[in-house]
């Protein structure tokens, strides 16, 4: 019999997480420090930067035994906040980096703080893939399509989270973010606080793509957007499983935004009413699409003592038994990408494939624009700040 209750066993605060992560980041960078004969060898041992679920202890045990290799793994919240450790050094501290598409191609690439794969060694694990990430993909992608910067594995679409006991999915799909922004949701909802996340669809149910730079006018729509969503919402909160126990008790209906990701484990517990929908009407730019959708790269860091574990590492996690370990890792259940292999579907079963809606996986996906820099994100953060602020006075 499954074990349940995965969302009560794992509700503690993101920002906790954090703090115990920067105490083993801190741990880590001070062991870098330390002179060279200090180490042992670098074959035996591999640091990672991730999202939670590659740091699970069932999906790095097995390579830790295999490889007789020690793993030391750092879990983070924010992508910006990632990239920027990166760019002030943690590059030598490093190995794998595992963040949200865009910044591979975008900056991390660009900025020369990750490498490229091996192709011929990397290319033929993409005959796994699902037909929309088939080689070569767009953002596993250098800009001129010429180099392989990492493996895409988890994805998912992002919109908004609801109990569908309370809020019709079907009204909600079709009326969109208005129906948030109305007074009669007011205090039915919590606010998902993952910065630059909040900000996108914030833009998006403004009427305006985030991905390119906004005129002062629609910063000014925007601010009054930002400002009603922070205000009318019952709670603000960066733990997206408090946020799915307040649906499930009845405190609220909803968050904004909500993935897949943020409900899935709520759902295998045994509440198929929450879900993540995405509206099928979004801004005319987006070609009328109203969610975001990420999928995450794991790269190389370009670290002048780099391990050759970290190679060994993204090639493991292509084999089928690791795709499901991470799709189903402690604490968030996800779609990998390698689904399109048959010996990877094989170990789903229905139930596992419904934690996180594989039914409407590609209805959800199709309704959402891929995630990419936001260009006029220090304004759009400094105005969401302000009103975060000002509520919390």
């Amino acid at each position: 019999m499954k074990p349940k209750n995965f969302l009560q066993s794992f509700s503690a605060s993101r920002r906790d997480f954090l703090r115990q992560s920067s105490m083993l980041a801190g741990g880590i960078a001070a062991a870098s420090a330390l002179p060279r004969a200090a180490f042992a060898a670098r074959e035996n041992e591999m640091n990672i930067y991730c999202w939670e679920g590659y740091n699970s202890d069932k999906v790095l045990d097995p390579f830790r035994t295999e490889f007789n290799c020690t793993v030391k793994a750092q879990g983070l919240i924010s992508d910006p906040d990632a990239v920027n450790q990166l760019r002030a050094g943690d590059t030598k501290i490093w190995d794998v980096i595992n963040l949200n598409n865009s910044w591979g191609r975008r900056q991390l690439y660009p900025e020369n703080l990750i490498v490229p794969l091996d192709q011929e060694r990397f290319r033929p694990h993409w005959e796994m893939m699902l037909p929309e990430f088939k080689y070569p993909y767009k953002w596993a992608m250098s800009e001129d399509g010429k180099e392989l910067l990492g493996m895409i594995q988890r994805f998912g679409p992002s919109g908004m989270l609801i109990n569908t006991d309370d809020v019709s999915q079907a009204t909600l799909e079709d009326e969109g973010y208005d129906l948030m922004l109305s007074d009669d949701f007011k205090g039915k909802y919590a606010v998902l606080m993952y910065d630059d996340w909040v900000i996108m669809h914030a833009v998006i149910a403004a009427g305006f793509s985030p991905f390119r730079p906004l005129t002062d006018d629609e910063i000014a729509i925007y601010e009054t957007t930002i400002r009603k969503i922070i205000n009318n919402a019952s709670f603000l909160s960066d733990d997206m499983n408090a946020i799915a126990l307040g649906i499930i008790n009845g405190s609220i209906s909803g968050s904004f935004p909500g993935s897949v990701y943020t409900v899935s484990t709520a759902r295998y517990d045994g509440n198929p009413n929450l879900r993540c929908v995405v509206p099928t009407k979004g801004p005319e730019e987006l070609e009328g699409k109203a969610g975001v959708c990420w999928m995450e790269l794991t790269s190389l860091v370009n670290n002048p003592q780099l391990s050759p574990r970290g190679a060994d590492f993204l090639e493991y996690c292509y084999r089928p038994e690791t795709c499901k370990a991470v799709s189903f890792a402690e604490g968030t259940f996800n779609p990998v990408g390698q689904m399109g292999d048959p010996r990877v579907m094989e170990l789903f079963d229905g139930e596992e494939l419904d934690a996180f809606q594989w039914d409407e996986m590609s209805a959800l996906m199709s309704r959402c624009a891929d995630f990419d820099t936001i260009p006029s994100y220090p304004k759009l953060h400094e105005i969401f700040s302000a009103a975060v602020r000002e509520r919390q006075a």
